[in-house]
């Protein structure tokens, strides 16, 4: 998994940012699948899907031209964050 480092929020705790896929399972890709032929957009919907699962851990939309479809966490610890999101991503 790979989380960047981007700057601080406006408190000056730390974020890290990973891509929405990093939290999409095959269940997920299957659901986004069968609702295509109903004339869904299928990566809209995927990153609907990822954004509510990171909810959970605090997960924010990261709007920023360098780094698209990306979901911003704040963190004091890298490891521990990507252990909770490999635990979201098979929810």
């Amino acid at each position: 998994m790979e989380l960047t480092r981007v700057n601080n929020d406006i408190n000056g705790n730390p974020r890290y940012v990973c891509h929405f896929l990093e939290l999409i399972n095959d269940s997920d890709r299957d659901k986004v699948r069968s609702r295509k032929e109903m004339g869904f957009n299928y990566t809209s919907e995927l990153y609907a899907i990822a954004l509510k699962k990171s909810r959970v851990l605090g997960g924010r939309k990261y709007h920023n031209k360098s780094y698209g479809g990306g979901i911003a966490f704040q963190s004091y610890n890298e490891y521990e964050l990507e252990q909770d999101i490999k635990k979201i991503q098979l929810q």
